[in-house]
């Protein structure tokens, strides 16, 4: 900033070398499958939709609350099923595969009969005072819902955390992980992903199991 905007003569950068610290440890916070019960539940008895919508939307595809926001009706193909984002935290366009639960709602959400006609926004929001309508403001209602559904230590962006777990979970690569959920590298999608114990007890029996089936040789 002080080179290239302020122009202030330094022809090196001073705190170049300086060694950043590591970055703190990911949060293991996981939605359990009674939890994921209790907060949808809460979050449907909402009157308007937009809540459980976003939220269900964070849930099935792992992108960020700001992704979500920001969409525009042009960038859901629900024929295609994916969903093109441009205005994402590393600043890389990415293509988001929908599931089918993802799917029906972003249906439902474009087909929004409260939608006014001079906004493209997916999930809108009041009018400000200049009249413009800005993305949908989720964050004092989902504190209420968490709150009334007995989960005040979960955050709206552990379901982004729930969401990549789930898909390792599922047996994705890395690789494909990452490219559904935007992280630019193998050590900050680790941070995202906790994988729950008894699942790897089940796989570690499956392979135990297919190895005693195995005959052996001599």
């Amino acid at each position: 900033m002080a080179i290239q905007e302020w122009g202030l003569g330094l022809t090196y950068n001073p705190v170049q070398n300086i060694r950043k610290p590591s970055p703190g440890e990911g949060r293991d916070r996981r939605l359990s499958p009674d939890e994921e019960k209790r907060l949808f539940a809460v979050l449907r008895q909402h009157s308007n939709p937009m809540l459980v919508w976003i939220a269900r939307i964070a849930l099935e595809t792992g992108m960020r609350s700001s992704e979500i926001l920001t969409l525009t009706r042009s960038q859901v193909d629900v024929k295609r099923r994916v969903v093109r984002l441009t205005d994402t935290k590393n600043n890389e366009a990415r293509l988001v595969p929908l599931t089918q639960a993802a799917t029906e709602v972003f249906k439902q959400a474009l087909n929004n009969p409260v939608r006014p006609l001079d906004c493209d926004l997916v999930f809108f929001g009041e009018p400000g005072k200049d009249g413009k309508r800005g993305p949908y403001a989720y964050t004092k209602l989902w504190n209420q819902a968490k709150k009334k559904a007995g989960l005040d230590d979960f955050r709206f962006h552990d379901l982004r955390h729930e969401a990549v777990s789930r898909l390792v979970e599922a047996g994705l690569s890395d690789q494909q992980v990452a490219a559904i959920s935007g992280h630019k590298s193998m050590q900050m999608l680790r941070r995202y992903t906790h994988l729950r114990a008894e699942d790897l007890v089940d796989q570690l029996d499956a392979i135990e199991q297919r190895r005693s089936q195995k005959p052996r040789k001599g």
